[in-house]
């Protein structure tokens, strides 16, 4: 019976193993919410986080056609590009694919923040992706996006980044790491943040076992605070 149990337990180790490395990575669902505001048309938005990209492999390639099929008005990326070595120079065949009318947002999460890139503005810049750092800009003329540096490594600003909006738009906020969001809620009516993968190591039926620093109590799902709406990521794209 031991020996039995021994082997069951191998075997389901395995598994798990092989469903980590070689299934789950590439299963990509696409969660779609929808949020009202007051907005003079229908904006579309693909939220991508943690995409932690080595070049254009089996997961990127199929991230590309879904973004093809769902046809978004904007992109907004909330950190964690980055994958094992920080080497910058991959995550530029996937970068630069991607596309939208109103343009491609990027922000910095902790792996941006562990590997500082010298002049990345610039270096976003050749990729035609829009990087904010305790800044807004606009979207379109009713919709403006306030980026801010990863809560968990860096320095957020929301004063700063907030400073400039004008009156009577709709706002989004987008960082990194979500435990930020019972400071930021209140302060716009939409928060887009990662960093959780959605919890990064699940078991069925048991908590989870580990979620990386400034993740709060925010895990998947829908979550709302003082009129703030933050749509919590369910996977790693």
């Amino acid at each position: 019976m031991r020996r039995f149990i021994i082997i069951l337990i191998t075997i389901g180790a395995l598994c798990a193993l092989a469903w980590g490395l070689f299934v789950e990575p590439f299963r990509i669902e696409v969660t779609h919410f929808t949020v009202q505001g007051k907005v003079s048309q229908p904006l579309k938005i693909a939220h991508l986080t943690d995409l932690h990209t080595g070049g254009l492999g089996r997961g990127e390639n199929r991230l590309l056609q879904l973004l093809d099929e769902e046809q978004p008005d904007v992109i907004i990326i909330t950190g964690d590009t980055l994958t094992t070595g920080f080497h910058y120079d991959r995550i530029m065949p996937l970068l630069s694919r991607l596309h939208a009318p109103l343009g491609v947002w990027l922000v910095r999460g902790n792996w941006e923040n562990n590997a500082p890139f010298r002049d990345e503005r610039a270096f976003y810049s050749r990729l035609n992706v829009h990087f904010l750092l305790n800044e807004a800009a606009a979207i379109r003329q009713d919709v403006w996006l306030a980026g801010l540096d990863d809560p968990s490594t860096g320095a957020p600003n929301l004063n700063a980044a907030l400073s400039g909006m004008p009156p009577d738009v709709y706002t989004i906020l987008a960082f990194h790491a979500p435990g930020f969001f019972d400071q930021a809620a209140g302060r716009a009516p939409l928060v887009l943040a990662g960093h959780t993968h959605g919890g990064q190591i699940r078991i069925p039926f048991v908590p989870v076992l580990w979620l990386p620093r400034d993740s709060g109590r925010f895990l998947e799902g829908w979550y709302e605070l003082n009129w703030t709406s933050l749509p919590s990521v369910h996977n790693l794209l």
